[in-house]
């Protein structure tokens, strides 16, 4: 029998998740393209629970102890990720608050 190659296990592994990873930025683009105008702000409200979900994973990326080396680069990420999940999550709550105003009647 033959051993597998952890090289070749982990470039497997990696294949698997990248195909996976570019097949949901196309079901992604064609969910969000495919949405009526209507439904664009429930739309923005999902999205900023998930990117809710994505801060709180962030902030457990950042508290990472620093036990070995790598620990920086997950801090980093974890900032990075952070910080881009909160404009999203603010972007979104104003995108929303504009197009609610374009609903309201106009005072006289």
């Amino acid at each position: 029998m033959e051993a597998i190659d952890p090289a070749s296990a982990a470039s497997a592994a990696f294949v698997f998740r990248l195909s996976i990873f570019v097949l949901a930025i196309f079901v992604g683009y064609f969910v969000v393209w495919g949405v009526t105008p209507a439904l664009h702000t429930p739309l923005m409200s999902v999205t900023n629970a998930i990117s809710s979900v994505i801060v709180v994973g962030a902030l457990v990326a950042v508290a990472v102890p620093a036990i070995d080396e790598a620990s920086w680069v997950s801090k980093g990420l974890g900032f990075f990720a952070l910080v881009f999940a909160a404009v999203n999550i603010f972007g979104g709550f104003m995108v929303t608050s504009r197009m609610l105003a374009m609903y309201k009647k106009k005072a006289k």
